[in-house]
């Protein structure tokens, strides 16, 4: 039993084979909607073992088979055991993949799965779906980045333990580029450096060609005096300081920092807001606006500084969305209130592909919102979610219900927000969105896309 499934690429199979040696590709393949996540990646495609962490402290262990390595065109992992953990996943039977890669015209590969297997295929048809959109998607994105000339870089992260920062390290990774992590903890390898958001050391980004600063305390929570506080103290002081470092390491290329549709006020009616609109009210837009403005000793030093204005982010993985599956999931969701609201949105991977541009495009400066071209009222969200999970969407949900987990001010400024934005940076430069519409991106985050290769189950 199991499933065969095949696409081609417009990408030569040097690279596409290249691409899963290098670190992160197994994070940029497991499909967010399954409970598992990538404990350890492995350390050779011809012999090493990968690790996959599943609930209750399970693993899945895949050890890949020396016979079937035969780079650039196949590779091969089974399923292993090594312990107590490891043993239940051994129930489903026997699990070999087999990953091959053919020449399909002059720069282009055909890429098929082949999985022998006791899990019936139909149940693994959406994970290699999956699979093979992000292969195909992840490969352009590079190769634009490479036909810019972005050359490999050497890119510090702060945050990238996060939701984005995970997935931007893994992503960029698998594109040739070293990662830097910048943590606060004791440094694990020569791919960590220390930290100290009060007082960072003068050398922190030395040979570093961009700067992508996520770290910041989460604004979801109550609006306590507390929360507000560490929403602040998180975010203004450490980016001044990193800007200061960065104006003063010679060779220093881009200060790429995280920013928040918020500038522009919570309740923002029919206008549309591009870069330009005047910045808004309440605390959020304020702590934004202070926020961007700590940026500025990097821009008076002549660094090229990117202020990225992000909306809601879909990903399975964390957020809103990991939020509200289970209760749309179980037919329990409807639209917030009145359903009128707009919702300014972008799929987690768009969020990459605009970091990466920020990191290696010259022409992008200032603010830049990050989202989709096609922001969506409440309503249709809701019931776009409710139909991509086959679920019913008939209970709308009262305004009380998040002034009780939120507080007034963080309902207001959080669930209720109506800011119908629109991305007029990325447009200008022609910037391409792999999910333009919410139908597109909530079935890719959910494992409900259609097939784009050809699927053939075994017996």
């Amino acid at each position: 039993m199991g499933i065969e499934y095949a696409s081609t690429v417009d990408h030569p199979i040097d690279e596409v084979f290249a691409w899963h040696t290098r670190p992160g590709a197994m994070r940029r393949l497991v499909p967010p909607w399954q409970p598992m996540r990538v404990v350890k990646e492995t350390e050779s495609l011809a012999d090493g073992t990968a690790i996959l962490g599943l609930p209750g402290g399970l693993r899945w262990i895949a050890k890949h088979d020396p016979a079937g390595y035969h780079p650039p065109n196949q590779f091969v992992d089974v399923l292993s055991s090594d312990g107590l953990m490891t043993m239940p996943p051994r129930v489903i039977g026997w699990w070999r993949h087999v990953h091959k890669y053919n020449e399909d015209g002059p720069g282009r590969t055909r890429v098929l799965d082949e999985v022998d297997t006791t899990v019936p295929g139909a149940a693994l048809r959406s994970t290699f779906a999956y699979r093979h959109r992000q292969l195909a998607e992840d490969l352009a994105a590079h190769r634009d980045a490479a036909q810019a000339g972005a050359g490999q870089l050497v890119v510090a992260i702060t945050g990238s333990s996060g939701l984005v920062g995970t997935a931007l390290s893994a992503f960029l990774s698998t594109g040739g580029h070293r990662v830097i992590r910048l943590v606060r903890g004791e440094p694990t390898g020569d791919n960590e450096r220390r930290w100290d958001p009060d007082n960072p050391a003068p050398d922190l980004l030395s040979g570093v060609d961009a700067l992508v600063h996520l770290a910041g305390e989460s604004i979801a929570g109550r609006f306590t005096e507390a929360h507000r506080r560490a929403i602040r103290s998180s975010r203004v002081e450490p980016t001044r300081r990193l800007a200061e470092i960065a104006a003063a390491t010679p060779g220093f290329g881009a200060f790429v920092s995280a920013s928040a549709i918020g500038y522009y006020g919570h309740d923002c009616g029919e206008q549309v807001l591009d870069e330009n609109s005047p910045r808004g009210k309440g605390f959020l837009a304020d702590v934004v606006a202070d926020w961007e403005a700590a940026t500025r000793p990097a821009a008076e030093a002549g660094r090229r500084v990117v202020l990225v204005r992000t909306g809601i982010i879909q990903s399975a993985a964390g957020g809103t969305l990991k939020l509200l599956r289970p209760l749309f999931a179980a037919g329990l969701g409807g639209r917030l209130g009145s359903g009128r609201q707009w919702l300014s949105w972008i799929g987690i991977d768009d969020m990459l592909d605009i970091y990466y541009r920020a990191i290696y495009d010259n022409r992008l400066t200032g603010p830049v919102n990050a989202v989709a071209p096609n922001p969506v009222r409440n309503a249709e969200y809701t019931k776009v979610l409710a139909s991509t999970l086959r679920r019913p969407a008939l209970l709308p949900v009262p305004s009380f219900g998040p002034r009780l987990l939120l507080g007034k001010q963080g309902a207001t400024e959080l669930a209720e927000a109506n800011q119908r934005v629109a991305p007029a940076a990325l447009e200008a430069l022609g910037h391409r969105f792999r999910q333009a519409s919410v139908d597109d991106v909530l079935a890719h985050q959910l494992g409900h896309d259609p097939a784009p290769g050809v699927v053939k189950l075994t017996l």
